[in-house]
């Protein structure tokens, strides 16, 4: 026990000597660095301030320099801008003896231009004064003209009133003659039957009654056959022209003078004298089944017609009672159009079975134009195909004439033997070439 505990001893002893001694060479190592930092400082201290004088000396000498030279540049520059001085006045003296001579140039050359300007406005206002002159005369004159062209025109626009006055006249006195009014309907009626119908589907002048010595103006042939005695007759559809001027006039002129008793007896009149036009058309024309179970009554104009087609239950009551329609020219066009398309519709119902021959016949024909079609198809794709391989064929010879050098084209003919192309287009003159 007691050699561990010298042992012991001994070694803190040892680390304790070893700290020291490194103490001791650490306070050695700061002391040599701080005196040779001290050296190093007052080095650098003494270079800095001999640098510094340097400098201070470089500065006073370069200041001095520059001095010097700003003197002198000064003066140069000074030199320069008296030159300038003396080039500007110099150019502002040549600028202002040009500048005078160019004013003096344009005052000349602006009043030589105004004199010529002014020379040339005279001469234009004389020549437009010239011109207005004889376009106010033409124009004058012309307007002149026209006024009296138009005079002229004028007054033979009152002879010719004055002649339709009196072809008026002559008018209204033909239309006075009842027998001349009915003439000029019959005349408009056979106009409309012409216009819209054939010849053959309307006749004049038609007994329409077996043993009758009435005739009516017109009579249309409808489809059919109506007997007569032992014959065999077309059924009639009998139309009479009735044109009441008088009191047509009448109740044109109460409504002119707005006299309500005057129209009220005018129309009583107009009314009673259709309906005994509609009892005579029914008395005298209508016979079935000779002919149709009504006739029509035309009106020549359409006034009339209006007139009487606006009294409340007229045109009823005569198609129901007396079997008669009252028709004007545009009513009368429209039952005849209608008419016209039922005969065509019945030519076509009679001709269907020659229609149906026909499409047989078409149909036959159509199908034997089917197969000589197919035929020509065939005969079609074999030509293209036969084409096809021809081109293949020229494709391929081309291929290997290729490398071959092209000759000139007389030579190629004479080297083929052909003969030579001769021109036989007509020259510059149209005359062939010999």
């Amino acid at each position: 026990m007691a050699n561990q505990a010298s042992v012991a001893s001994s070694g803190w002893s040892s680390i304790e000597i070893g700290l020291m001694v490194a103490l001791v060479l650490l306070v050695v190592m700061i002391v040599l660095q701080w005196t040779s930092a001290r050296q190093l400082a007052r080095d650098l201290a003494i270079g800095l301030r001999d640098q510094r004088e340097e400098i201070a000396a470089s500065v006073a000498r370069s200041s001095a320099q520059i001095v010097q030279q700003m003197a002198v540049l000064s003066a140069v520059q000074n030199q320069r801008v008296d030159a300038f001085e003396a080039q500007l006045g110099k150019l502002t003296e040549a600028n202002e003896a040009r500048l005078r001579d160019i004013r003096h140039t344009l005052e000349t050359r602006l009043a030589e231009l105004s004199r010529d300007n002014q020379i040339k406005l005279d001469e234009m206002r004389n020549t437009v004064d010239e011109k207005l002159q004889a376009s106010l005369e033409q124009r004058f004159s012309a307007s002149f003209k026209q006024v009296a062209e138009r005079l002229e025109q004028v007054h033979k626009g009152l002879g010719e009133m004055q002649v339709l006055a009196g072809s008026v006249g002559d008018l209204k006195r033909v239309l006075a003659n009842v027998k001349t009014r009915g003439q000029w309907g019959e005349v408009q009626l056979a106009a409309l039957l012409e216009q819209i119908l054939t010849a053959d589907q309307y006749a004049a002048n038609v007994a329409t009654i077996t043993g009758s010595s009435e005739r009516v103006e017109f009579a249309l042939r409808l489809p059919g056959t109506g007997r007569r005695g032992t014959g065999e007759a077309p059924v009639w559809l009998p139309i009479d022209a009735k044109f009441p001027m008088e009191f047509y006039e009448k109740l044109l002129m109460a409504q002119e003078a707005a006299d309500t008793a005057l129209m009220e007896s005018s129309v009583k009149a107009l009314i009673g004298r259709v309906r005994d036009d509609a009892k005579s058309i029914r008395s005298k024309y209508l016979a079935p089944p000779m002919t149709t179970d009504f006739g029509i009554m035309f009106l020549p104009t359409e006034g009339l017609y209006a007139e009487v087609a606006r009294q409340p239950g007229l045109l009823d009551e005569l198609q129901r009672e007396q079997r008669v329609v009252i028709a004007g020219p545009t009513t009368l066009g429209a039952i005849l159009t209608s008419l016209q398309m039922g005969f065509r519709t019945l030519a076509v119902e009679q001709r269907s079975s020659e229609v149906w021959q026909l499409l047989g016949a078409v149909k036959t024909e159509f199908g034997r134009f089917g197969e000589v079609l197919a035929k020509t198809h065939d005969q079609l794709q074999r030509a293209a195909k036969t084409i096809d391989s021809a081109g293949v064929r020229t494709r391929a010879i081309e291929r290997h004439l290729r490398q071959v050098e092209t000759l000139p084209g007389e030579a190629a003919k004479a080297m083929l033997g052909l003969e030579p192309e001769v021109n036989t287009e007509p020259d510059k003159d149209g005359e062939a070439p010999g």
